[in-house]
């Protein structure tokens, strides 16, 4: 975790986001880069109607003005962020715990997804209820696009992340793979606990995790849970609050999205509540 792309969306979420991925790069000495997209000039097409292509003029300059003001807002919360942790700029030549900033012209929020691949994880914001930001578009494009890991910040960054980490397992190739990219938080964890919730999908138990954990020498436990009426999602994130946790590693999206969407699930639910760190892959 040597490298670290923090997503500068201006939003209520933003100190979190920093705040984890100043948590991660001190646990890791880390250089930390701050990215902010910002959109580029829109389309606007004349369509002939009374007063649009005289409005188109202000329509745009009023988009760029916001986009400018976003930009320079993202850039000051991060050099302040800087300063306050007495941050440097990165050497030629040496590594350690280090930051610096970049500002990308991007349509729409792909660019997050071309650029996070030479990162080993990505921070992000967990989405809120009725607010465009943090983006869940931005989200999804740093899960499916960067091919590596990303944590999502909750609202309130938590004073710890990655002390007692827990792992929701399910058996599933999604899950397995997040597990992969968390070993160096794992190694490095006073305690791991390897939870299960009445799994449907085939794959090693909960004990066998846990069991390959511990022959790394990661002090690992496990426990499987049920339901009782109660939502996979709502379980997880139950056990991780009654374990103190402070950094959930979940698999994503093991049903499809489009399913996700309309049925509900444990991605889905985690996504709009978690209150703790939660590390994704896909």
């Amino acid at each position: 975790m040597k490298n670290i792309l923090a997503h500068l969306e201006v939003s209520a979420v933003l100190p979190a986001v920093l705040g984890c991925a100043l948590a991660v790069g001190r646990r890791f000495d880390s250089y930390i880069e701050g990215l902010h997209m910002r959109p580029g000039q829109p389309d606007v097409i004349a369509a002939g109607a009374d007063g649009f292509v005289a409005a188109a003029p202000d329509l745009v300059s009023g988009f760029e003005r916001e986009a400018k003001d976003r930009a320079e807002k993202a850039r000051v919360t991060f050099e302040t962020f800087m300063h306050e942790h007495h941050l440097v700029r990165p050497v030629d030549g040496k590594v350690g715990l280090s930051a610096d900033w970049r500002i990308e012209t991007a349509n729409g929020p792909s660019a997050i997804g071309s650029i996070g691949r030479v990162f080993d994880l990505i921070v992000v914001g967990r989405p809120l209820r009725d607010s465009v930001a943090p983006s869940m578009a931005a989200l999804e494009s740093a899960l499916f696009e960067t091919g590596r890991p990303i944590l999502v910040a909750p609202p309130v960054a938590p004073p710890t992340l990655g002390e007692h980490v827990m792992i929701a397992w399910n058996g599933s190739t999604e899950t397995a793979r997040t597990m992969a990219f968390a070993m160096p938080f794992l190694r490095q964890a006073q305690k791991v606990s390897v939870v299960a919730v009445e799994r449907n999908v085939a794959g090693p138990s909960a004990a066998e995790a846990a069991l390959a954990l511990r022959r790394h020498g990661i002090t690992a436990d496990w426990r499987e849970v049920l339901l009782n009426n109660r939502s996979v999602g709502q379980v997880l994130l139950a056990e991780a609050a009654d374990l103190s946790c402070d950094l959930l590693v979940k698999g994503a999206y093991t049903q499809s999205r489009l399913r996700q969407m309309i049925f509900g699930g444990a991605t889905s639910h985690i996504l709009a509540e978690a209150e703790l760190p939660v590390l994704m892959a896909n």
